[in-house]
């Protein structure tokens, strides 16, 4: 591009960025990035050429650097309903240098210096049809709020201090909330060196998790805010985990009795008594815990464990029913189950009994702590990868069906796989099935953490 378009202002790009509204990305296509086999025409190159008027660059500085302002254009998806928004995927920013970044306060960061102000333009993603007919929906100068950017610095004081410690090669989006850093790079064998040691480490961007970006976006184009666990000034100083820590406190050794009896919770045997009871302690009651601002943002999920009086649950830890079509067609990295805990963080608030049933069948289990947990890394690339390499490999030959007296077997892993995780049945009968990716008939299956597992995540409580 010859000539490129200056700018005075943010409120003078923010104008130009307004008046693509409601128009399709197609519109601004000045290169034909869209008809280019070779280039795959990024929704983000269009609009910097064809509605801001500037070349497309690789540069360290922020798109627009007289200003201090970066560009961003990210992928909104409409539920079935056409109700509501969610972020199509996280909203990547810059490249972590492992060598330099840690070499400075947040203030003076990479992330910083690039991502202080960022103009978001969200486009509509519509499934199955050209990304040239995507109509962009709005533009907004995104600024941290206070509570927010208190949450933004821990969680890149937690990436620094993996940095640090020799750990980047352990590093994983789900150790922090809402900033993460997310693998980046043509493959995963796109790896750099790092300071304190000498094991290479993936190549890591910042990036604001989709979560994050769902909880934004709804509330910049549905006016729609949650309910905050906690206030900005609490989060100024400490983290959420220690928030969390301080508000179940006073509840620890407790029966569920003496917490319903104490909080006046009115008495249900439902599934759902225990989330419930647990958003009243926590004095959010009647909001799903993980429907509040920050559960929401950093993608936390609640579960509930129940110990028995050795230390060890009595059943196994279920999470998604399996898509077996897509656990055979899309890659390790982008599979369901990395998904699940290569981003998500995990509340677990752990009762525990003091005698058997049998010794007692109306025992009632007491508090026994908390813990925010996340899966390392090292467990992600090892016992879990080996979980979906077997079950892959298993669905790409046949996965075997035994007919036995008490129902149907099958050689998917089972829980004495690898001490870790594993397959098993999880549905509303023997008839509830679902389709293999060769035809075959399978009952509902699920995939699980094993209780020997869980109990040593929670044994320090």
């Amino acid at each position: 591009m010859e000539f490129e378009r200056h700018y005075n202002s943010i409120e003078e790009v923010l104008e130009v960025a307004k008046s693509a509204e409601g128009k399709l990305v197609k519109e601004f296509d000045v290169n034909n990035r869209l008809e280019s086999k070779k280039n795959k025409g990024g929704i983000g190159q269009i609009i910097e050429e064809g509605l801001f008027q500037r070349a497309v660059n690789s540069r360290a500085e922020a798109d627009f650097a007289n200003l201090d302002l970066e560009l961003k254009v990210t992928g909104l998806k409409s539920n079935a309903k056409q109700t509501s928004f969610s972020a199509k995927e996280r909203l990547v920013l810059n490249i972590i240098d492992y060598m330099e970044e840690y070499k400075h306060i947040f203030e003076e960061s990479s992330l910083w210096h690039k991502n202080k102000n960022i103009l978001i333009m969200f486009y509509q993603w519509i499934d199955e049809i050209s990304k040239g007919d995507f109509p962009i929906l709005k533009s907004v100068i995104h600024q941290f709020t206070d509570a927010d950017l208190a949450v933004v610095k821990q969680d890149w004081q937690i990436i620094i201090d993996k940095i640090k410690a020799g750990k980047a090669h352990e590093i994983s989006e789900s150790d922090t909330m809402y900033l993460a850093a997310c693998t980046k790079g043509a493959n995963a064998k796109s790896m750099r060196q790092q300071p304190f040691s000498d094991i290479p480490a993936k190549q890591r961007a910042y990036s604001l998790k989709s979560s994050y970006m769902t909880a934004y976006a709804r509330r910049i184009l549905m006016d729609e805010d949650v309910i905050p666990i906690f206030k900005p000034e609490e989060l100024q100083s400490k983290s959420v985990e220690a928030l969390l820590q301080e508000r179940f406190a006073p509840y620890i050794g407790r029966t569920i009795y003496e917490l319903k009896k104490y909080i006046n919770f009115a008495e249900n045997k439902n599934k759902a008594m225990y989330a419930n009871l647990v958003s009243d302690l926590l004095g959010i009651k009647g909001t799903n815990l993980d429907d509040t601002e920050e559960f929401a943002k950093a993608n936390i999920k609640f579960k509930t464990i129940r110990l028995e009086p050795n230390g060890v649950p009595r059943e196994h830890m279920s999470f998604e029913q399996i898509d077996f079509n897509k656990w055979l067609d899309v890659p390790w990295e982008e599979s369901q189950v990395y998904e699940t805990f290569e981003n998500t963080k995990f509340l677990f608030v752990v009762f525990q009994f003091t005698e058997t049933e049998r010794e007692n069948p109306n025992r009632a289990p007491y508090l026994k702590g908390i813990k925010l947990w996340n899966m390392p890394e090292q467990i992600i690339e090892t016992k879990l990868k080996e979980l979906w390499q077997t079950v892959h490999d298993i669905l790409e030959f046949r996965v075997e069906l035994t007919q036995t007296p008490r129902g149907i077997k099958n050689n998917l892993p089972g829980s004495k796989f690898n001490g870790v995780c594993h397959i098993r049945p999880k549905a509303a009968n023997a008839a509830d099935k679902v389709q293999l990716p060769n035809g075959q008939m399978i009952t509902k299956q699920t995939y699980w953490l094993n209780r020997e597992y869980i109990a040593e995540i929670v044994r320090e409580l």
